[in-house]
């Protein structure tokens, strides 16, 4: 197991490519803390690894709110002592016409997607800093660095998100953080069940794809930096 005694903290773990990546990431040793809203379903998902005999912890927060944001940093320093990865994959997407799109559309994404990402980062850098270690690995997507028609609103966030991971591996490096930004496509999670359009789901990466992409970035040799990883598949590639 190759993150064995690590301290990861996983947003967005409800669900999707969240509970997948607390799933993989516990595979490997780690100690995860998972976060989202869902309390239900986090706590469901935590009682689930915590009999598989993994070292879990559900703390139920919003991440566009900066308390509860450093409540779940309190806690993961209070239960295991220390942190070592933070995955941002929190996330809401809408995909509708660029003139049908309204401003609580854009609200919402700009604030979860990415001032959450912004505030948990800069909560976990600030341990992490203390520490002269750490990763942090953002879920951009890939329509954080490729466009595609009715996501205006969602890439104008993701778009956001690029740009903070891309000043974040300059600002942190010096501190022994490392940063890296994960682009992927077409994952086939609940993120489509709420959007109306004609998607082959049978064709995209699994949400089991997208979390050993994580593990991946997360097990680098210490001496390395995963910057960028992009990973879609093969019939809904965007350039």
């Amino acid at each position: 197991m190759r993150l064995t005694q690590q301290v990861a903290i996983i947003t967005g773990a409800s669900g999707g490519i969240g509970a997948a990546t607390a799933r993989a990431l516990a595979a490997e040793g780690a100690h995860v803390v998972l976060t989202a809203r869902r309390g239900e379903v986090l706590h469901e998902l935590t009682e689930a690894l915590l009999a598989g005999g993994h070292e879990a912890l559900a703390v139920a927060a919003d991440v566009t709110d900066a308390a509860q944001v450093a409540e779940v940093v309190r806690q993961a320093q209070e239960t295991f002592g220390h942190i070592d990865l933070l995955v941002n994959a929190a996330g809401v997407g809408i995909l509708k016409p660029f003139l049908d799109l309204t401003e609580a559309d854009l609200d919402q994404m700009l604030a979860v997607n990415c001032k959450g990402t912004f505030l948990m980062s800069q909560a976990v850098a600030r341990v992490m800093a203390m520490q002269k270690r750490g990763t942090i690995i953002n879920v951009v997507g890939v329509l954080g660095r490729a466009p595609m028609a009715n996501s205006a609103g969602y890439a104008a966030s993701k778009y956001a998100v690029n740009g903070l991971s891309k000043v974040l591996a300059q600002d942190l490096r010096r501190l022994g953080i490392r940063t890296t930004a994960l682009y992927l496509g077409g994952v086939d999670s609940p993120f489509w069940d709420a959007i109306d359009m004609r998607v082959q789901r049978d064709k995209m990466l699994s949400v089991t794809d997208a979390a050993n992409a994580v593990v991946y970035a997360a097990t680098q040799p210490d001496a390395l930096v995963l910057n960028e990883l992009v990973l879609q598949p093969e019939s809904h590639q965007l350039l």
